[in-house]
């Protein structure tokens, strides 16, 4: 086996998380990144609920929370008059302990997890590009440039490419990335700046042809801008500066820019990989699957991308399950991945389109029924779930075995705040563990005692309460929980020989631990 049991190519959120989640299960990992140094200008700024249940697994979400800021509310301008306004703040009540929208930059989120992987005695190896690797027989064999043009050999069981849209471990899979790039320019902005919409919600302004979000960042007057550069600009793009951008949302959502601290266009791309995996390599974040900003799902995305393989690889190097289990990691997060890139599709080509029709829906249609349809609890519910990734499941998984209630296995463990086990927190304290772990809400049969204590697995008991029920559990039912915290196996009834089953059909060895 080599030294290296993972070799992380790209250290943006995607390949840090996973670095982190992987020296936190003992993994020997070494990450490399091309670039001298960490970003020094915020990119992506949302943090959603469900990268916050996972960074509360390893003890850093508190962290997040101090150095970021809620948001509490959207608002859609039309023409200058605003149609309607979405309370966020209570669009997750009772389904997270993260019930809310939050912003927190993507330069200073490196810098914290940068911070984490180092106090896990993992440093970023900066100066380093991925120039080849070959994928053999005993592990991945990698060509590693420094910044002096020294060639230095790597070999490591697997490779993970978390190098963007760009990837170097993509190309040398021969993977496709297919899709393509939208027709407009957009820039993006950090400012001062001061106005009625300064007021630390976000604002989406439309017209006929321009388009502006505003989305505030921490201290006072401070905000970043996400827009269209007039069409007369495009063909001297290398040249363009703040001047070139149109002005006409901003002018009557009356934003006063005071200074512009970041400036910087770009082309929104929608594309997906052929593949996320073909032999020991895989693709993660943006290496994966880039798609437009809408709903601020990029970087959660990857975050979630790097979740998902990490407890994985963990496993096999632990002797904690079979090396098929790998085979899961491809299917579970590219259905996901060609569902988001096709429903942001549309909505970006909704709210961007020049066409006739686009207009008559953003500018018409949508002032008209998007009022009414956030007035629904339901639908602010759907919306949170959808937003957030709460509600993103792995039910067709090899993984995936049961349902009792209305959670079926590769459901999200459904959130129950403050219950009356021995840990005294809420049903996601246990998943601190990164570990299997068995929950019943109700009685635990003593058949289920017995054989968790054999097997060494987890058995955590809640006392029952009516709010399980509206959480969608079943009482007395048991629930096999995956270390990413999805359902497993779900039965209505507490069987040990189905349990038992369900592990060995899969290869998990819970009393295997390194």
């Amino acid at each position: 086996m080599p030294s290296t049991e993972v070799l992380v190519v790209g250290a943006g959120p995607t390949g840090l998380v996973l670095a982190l989640w992987l020296a936190r299960l003992g993994v020997r990992v070494r990450i490399v990144d091309k670039t001298s140094a960490p970003a020094t200008t915020s990119r992506a700024l949302a943090v959603q609920a469900r990268t916050l249940e996972f960074y509360r697994q390893f003890g850093i979400a508190d962290a997040i929370m101090e150095r970021g800021r809620e948001v509490s509310a959207a608002n859609l301008w039309v023409a200058g008059r605003r149609v309607a306004r979405l309370e966020l703040g209570a669009m997750g009540a009772g389904l997270s302990p993260y019930a809310y929208a939050f912003i927190f930059p993507q330069d200073e989120h490196e810098r914290l997890l940068v911070d984490c992987l180092l106090a896990a005695g993992v440093s970023v190896e900066r100066d380093t590009e991925l120039v080849a690797f070959d994928d053999r027989a005993h592990g991945i064999v990698a060509t590693l440039k420094r910044a002096d043009g020294r060639m230095e050999t790597a070999e490591a069981a697997f490779i993970a490419g978390c190098d963007g849209a760009h990837s170097r471990v993509r190309e040398t899979m021969s993977v496709g990335f297919t899709g393509g790039t939208y027709e407009h320019l957009f820039y993006v902005a950090d400012v001062d700046a001061r106005g009625p919409v300064v007021n630390g919600d976000v604002h989406v302004g439309l017209d006929p042809t321009d388009f502006l979000a505003v989305f505030p960042l921490a201290g006072a007057d401070r905000a970043r801008l996400v827009g269209t550069v007039r069409d007369e600009a495009v063909a001297d793009r290398d040249h363009l500066t703040w001047n070139d951008v149109g002005k006409r949302v901003i002018e009557w959502l009356q934003i006063d820019i005071q200074r512009v601290n970041w400036f910087s266009t770009y082309r929104v791309h929608h594309r997906v990989a052929g593949h996320f995996r073909r032999g020991r390599a895989f693709l993660l974040g943006d290496a994966a699957h880039v798609h437009s900003p809408v709903g601020g799902q990029g970087m959660n995305t990857g975050i979630g991308d790097a979740v998902n393989l990490a407890w994985k690889l963990a496993a096999v190097f632990g002797a904690r399950a079979d090396a098929r289990i790998l085979d899961t990691y491809e299917p579970e997060r590219i259905a996901f991945a060609r569902r988001l890139v096709a429903t942001t599709d549309q909505v970006f080509t909704g709210v961007t389109s020049s066409t006739a029709m686009a207009r008559l829906i953003r500018l018409r249609i949508a002032p008209l029924v998007l009022p009414p349809l956030f007035a629904s609890a339901a639908v602010r519910r759907l919306a949170f779930r959808t937003v957030s990734q709460t509600g993103i499941a792995y039910r067709g998984s090899a993984l995936s075995e049961g349902r009792a209630g209305s959670v079926h296995a590769g459901d999200r463990l459904p959130w129950v705040p403050q219950n009356a086990s021995p840990e005294g927190a809420d049903n996601f304290a246990p998943l601190r563990s990164l570990d299997w772990q068995v929950h019943v809400y109700g009685a635990v049969s003593p058949p289920i005692s017995a054989a968790c204590g054999e097997r060494r697995l987890a058995l955590h008991q809640f006392e029952w309460r009516p709010s399980m029920r509206t959480a969608g559990l079943q009482r007395d039912a048991l629930y096999l929980i995956r270390p990413d915290g999805y359902v497993g196996f779900a039965a209505p009834e507490q069987s040990a020989a189905r349990l038992a089953t369900y592990l060995d059909a899969r290869g998990v060895r819970t009393a295997g631990a390194r």
